[in-house]
C-alpha cells in the first residue's frame, strides 16, 4: 500500500465548540461548508477545492475531549491563494493573535494561529503574496 496524500482532518468536540470551529474555518481560513453523509451523529464537512478536507464531528454527551494535555499533534497547514497581507488584516480585525514566519530560501509566508478549540493552524502563502 502507498498513501497518495492526506484525505482529511477530523476535529471532535461539543456542539457549541463545533459551531465556533465551523465559523473559524469558513470565515478565517476560507473553507466552504458542504454536503456530509447522514451519519448517526451531528457534524459538518468543510471543503477546499471541491474536497471535504476538515470534518467536524459532535462528541457524545459522556465523551470528554481534553485540551489541557500535550500530544504529538502539532498543527494543520493550509495552502492559501489570497495574499498574506489580506489574511493578516483579517486576523487583526478579528483580534486573532498570530505569528508570522518566512521560510528561509523559499520566501514562503507562514502565519501561525490557533482555532477556537486551541488547535494550531498554519496558513501558507506563496512568495510575494
Amino acid at each position: 500500500m502507498t498513501a497518495r496524500g492526506l484525505n482529511h482532518v477530523n476535529l471532535r468536540a461539543s456542539r457549541d465548540v463545533l459551531d465556533a470551529l465551523k465559523d473559524f474555518y469558513c470565515d478565517v481560513v476560507g473553507l466552504e461548508l458542504g454536503e456530509r453523509p447522514a451519519f448517526g451523529h451531528f457534524g459538518y464537512w468543510l471543503y477546499a477545492g471541491g474536497r471535504p478536507i476538515v470534518h467536524l464531528s459532535e462528541a457524545g454527551p459522556q465523551e470528554v475531549r481534553r485540551t489541557d494535555v500535550a500530544t504529538t499533534f502539532d498543527h494543520v497547514a493550509f495552502d492559501c491563494d489570497a495574499s498574506a497581507a489580506a489574511a493578516e488584516t483579517l486576523l487583526r480585525e478579528r483580534a486573532i493573535p498570530y505569528h508570522k514566519s518566512i521560510v528561509p530560501g523559499a520566501g514562503q509566508v507562514q502565519l501561525f494561529l490557533h482555532d477556537p478549540a486551541g488547535n494550531s493552524v498554519e496558513l501558507d502563502f506563496a512568495r510575494g503574496t
